[in-house]
């Protein structure tokens, strides 16, 4: 979907449509004052506050009706600057405008208004040069925002929209939105029963249902064999600690404002932690280790606690409590190339067998204006940097750099994948740490008997277990490959009287060859139980009649398919242990 705020034409058309839609209010609401209405990535919002009235989504259209009558009236919009004392005159009836105008210093802020019609608004601008510019709209929804984004402060009601110069990109968008609402991985999820959340329990704490901890458990399995077969050594740490652990990790001065409050306990201060790089420090400095030892990976499916913002948390992409693949890689200096190489593989093998294409490598790179705000020295930094670039560039990775963008301790390379809904996703992450090693004073003997640091690799493949999981909702609209199905095959039987026990049969058959099985043997009719698992979005979908049952042999239908293929039961077994294993797509 396109980017708003990135065409020129375009958002000066839709911060226009937003004074098009508040004139339109203002004629239906006559008792409205407005906040802002400024144009974003997605079109526009105006934030209102309508008093004791209360929008829905069925006022739309009329609101809708009333910006048509306002673009047909062709009213030039003109822009006057204003003085302060002129501009807390003219708006003296609306509290929200008299709250802007007055925190403005005239002698460095131009005040201006937009007038059009009946309708003035106090604004920068720029706008179109007449309401008949804008015809082809939508408004898309209504909800809360808080003045000023404050919670302390009064509700108002936001109007999201969206305009375009024609009427075919309009219809395009719109689809687009539907596409993405249908994609959205929290309707997916619910309907699915992947995971649910209860206000009970807590904001941003997801609860997984019994098909989404298979999808997680599978998840997990599938990277830990792959970490395993590359010399990963995986572990458990506790979900918290000491607050001095976190002190001497650097986070407690550069991060707690994100971690859940500080727990006391005898005479201790405990806090959930945000990350695991602090405890596998610990586990690396628990043993001497010899530069013949290195490198030496630490590995975790780590559960992981944030303080989000109760308005930032999203589903499962964004939570108070998470689980990472995480992993922390600790090597000698000239085995920075060779280690990053080996996880950018890794990367690429992932990323080959879930069927992302459409992704970019950003190498984040320290500014060189500005290098005493990073940790270590020149030297360091430039032959890290340049290890680097010939790694993506021998691996024929597509990237770029983005300079200013590295951690203070180290440089970072990051994988933008595009989602199937246009969104940019940082799925995996790799990153240089050279103070950690520092301030846990980790070593390890060199060949010439000496005590060194070694550096630290930080990386995660899945990164996040929860916003992983949520990515492929989306872009498998819900129908996961076989091999990461909740349930892979469903067992129908046209009539349980008479091949009831032939199904249940061929229900155990799958389940001794490991295969997620359900049987759905109810006294409901054929075409139900059938439009069940396809809205279940199963992958085989077993219908098992008097031929079947005669000839014990087995008949198919493929999710989304008509189409009913019959093979012998072996037959059957064989093609599905061939789809998991080869990782195969769904087409």
């Amino acid at each position: 979907m396109i980017n708003i705020k990135e065409d020129e034409r375009l958002d000066k058309l839709n911060h226009s449509c937003a004074h098009l839609l508040a004139q339109a209010v203002q004629h239906l609401y006559p008792q409205a004052k407005f906040w802002v209405g400024p144009s974003i990535e997605e079109g526009f919002y105006y934030d209102i506050d309508l008093g004791d009235t209360t929008l829905t989504e069925e006022d739309l259209p009329t609101i809708e009706r009333e910006m048509k009558k306002c673009s047909k009236s062709a009213k030039n919009i003109i822009r006057r600057e204003l003085s302060k004392e002129e501009a807390l005159d003219m708006f003296k009836d609306d509290p929200y405008k008299m709250d802007l105008i007055s925190r403005m210093d005239e002698n460095e802020t131009v005040i201006s208004c937009y007038s059009q019609g009946d309708f003035t608004d106090l604004c920068r601008g720029p706008h179109v040069d007449n309401t008949k510019e804008i015809k082809y709209f939508k408004l898309l929804k209504v909800s809360g925002a808080y003045w000023k984004g404050d919670a302390k402060n009064k509700m108002l009601q936001r109007i999201y929209g969206i305009a375009f110069d024609n009427e075919e990109d309009l219809n395009a968008h719109l689809e687009a939105l539907e596409e993405a609402k249908q994609r959205d991985h929290r309707k997916l999820g619910k309907d699915l029963g992947i995971f649910m959340f209860a206000d009970l329990v807590g904001k941003g704490l997801p609860m997984w249902l019994p098909n989404g901890f298979i999808v997680r458990r599978t998840l997990v399995d599938y990277i830990m064999d792959k970490e395993i077969s590359l010399g990963y050594l995986h572990v458990m740490t506790p979900s918290l600690g000491n607050v001095d652990l976190y002190k001497t990790s650097g986070h407690w001065d550069h991060y707690k404002d994100d971690m859940f409050p500080a727990m006391e306990l005898d005479d201790e201060a405990y806090v959930l932690r945000p990350m695991n790089c602090p405890h596998h420090m610990m586990m690396f400095k628990n043993d001497l280790h010899s530069y013949k030892d290195l490198p030496i990976k630490i590995a975790e499916i780590a559960n992981d606690f944030r303080y989000e913002a109760s308005g930032a948390v999203c589903g499962i992409e964004r939570t108070r409590a998470f689980t990472q693949n995480d992993s922390h890689i600790f090597c000698r200096p000239d085995q920075i190339k060779s280690e990053f190489k080996s996880v950018i593989n890794l990367i690429l093998d992932v990323y080959k067998d879930f069927g992302f294409t459409d992704y970019k490598f950003r190498l984040s790179l320290r500014d060189k204006n500005d290098t005493e705000k990073y940790f270590g020295n020149d030297e360091l930094w430039e032959k890290s940097e340049k290890a680097l670039r010939e790694v993506l560039a021998e691996v024929g990775a597509d990237f770029y750099e983005a300079e200013g963008e590295a951690a203070f301790y180290g440089p970072k390379l990051d994988v933008q994948v595009k989602s199937a809904i246009g969104h940019d996703v940082t799925l995996s992450t790799v990153q240089l740490d050279y103070q950690l090693p520092e301030r846990f004073e980790l070593t390890y003997i060199d060949e010439n008997g000496e005590k060194v640091r070694p550096v630290v690799i930080h990386r995660a493949i899945l990164g996040s277990l929860d916003r992983f999981i949520a990515f492929l909702l989306e872009e498998t609209k819900g129908a996961f490959p076989l091999w990461l199905s909740p349930v892979q095959v469903k067992v129908i039987p046209v009539n349980a009287e008479y091949q009831g026990e032939y199904a249940k049969e061929v229900y155990e058959l799958l389940r001794k060859n490991n295969i997620r099985v359900e049987l759905d043997d109810r006294n409901e009719k054929l075409g139900y139980r059938l439009r069940e698992a396809q809205t279940m979005k199963i992958p085989y979908t077993l219908v098992l009649g008097d031929n079947e049952k005669d000839n014990k042999t087995i008949s198919y239908r493929l999710f989304s398919s008509k189409d009913t293929t019959t093979v012998s039961q072996d037959e059957f077994i064989e093609l599905l242990k061939k789809e998991i294993s080869s990782k195969e797509l769904r087409k």
